[in-house]
């Protein structure tokens, strides 16, 4: 474990870190379809649209001029996804009500509490690739108690890209090593890391799913590994 006792913030992974994408998701597709497709396994397609959206980000090299936002990715990766499963009947309305479902994702479980209480002593604020629009949806709807919503549409630039989270740290005012990076992905955190952040692993084994295969190994590279926020906010003495 590393030393975080000159941590004075905190900055989140939303997607999947903070909040259960896909059982939101795989409830909006259901309910949507309404037994219409009883062929489709509506798990698979969350699965696969949750992958498309991860590819145009790793591939995207956009200036501020050319910014694609996340929702017309997720938009986009559908109308692709669903004639592939035969689905050809959903409207206009339908399909871009489906695609908003990501802006309606809810809290882990343990997330509202956890924050509660990591609030009364650090600062805390989200790091996303998700639209602004979508962060102060999904936390207003879910009550997450950020200080500051920080997302890559601020930067111009997706995670791991080092001037997302550049961008956080000139916003807060502090320097990279009183900040915490705390994300389910490892990607995420070890991109922070490599900047002088320090970082806090937090295994969600559900995120995609009952089932679902998801790295939840704790790492000793990291200052800090928890099983959710309250254990995280047991770990940093709140």
């Amino acid at each position: 474990m590393g030393d975080t006792s000159g941590v004075r913030a905190l900055l989140f992974d939303v997607q999947g870190t903070a909040t259960d994408f896909h059982s939101t998701v795989l409830g909006a597709l259901r309910e949507t379809s309404a037994g219409r497709h009883p062929h489709v396994d509506w798990a698979e397609v969350v699965d696969r649209w949750r992958a498309e959206y991860f590819e145009v980000l790793r591939d995207a090299k956009m200036s501020r001029e050319q910014w694609t936002t996340v929702h017309s990715v997720y938009r986009d990766a559908l109308d692709r996804l669903l004639p592939e499963y035969g689905v050809t009947d959903l409207g206009e309305d339908e399909r871009e009500s489906l695609a908003r479902a990501w802006q309606r994702i809810v809290p882990w479980p343990d997330a509202v509490a956890g924050l509660a209480r990591l609030k009364t002593r650090f600062t805390l604020a989200t790091l996303s690739n998700a639209d602004v629009v979508a962060v102060v949806n999904i936390s207003k709807l879910g009550g997450l108690p950020w200080d500051a919503i920080f997302t890559a549409e601020m930067a111009g630039a997706f995670k791991p890209d080092p001037a997302t989270y550049r961008m956080a740290a000139t916003y807060l005012g502090l320097a990279p090593e009183q900040i915490m990076m705390v994300a389910c992905h490892k990607y995420d955190i070890r991109a922070a890391g490599t900047l002088g952040f320090r970082t806090a692993f937090v295994a969600r084994p559900l995120e995609f799913g009952a089932g679902g295969a998801v790295d939840i190994e704790y790492e000793d590279e990291f200052d800090l590994n928890a099983r959710d926020f309250l254990d995280l906010a047991d770990q940093l003495g709140c």
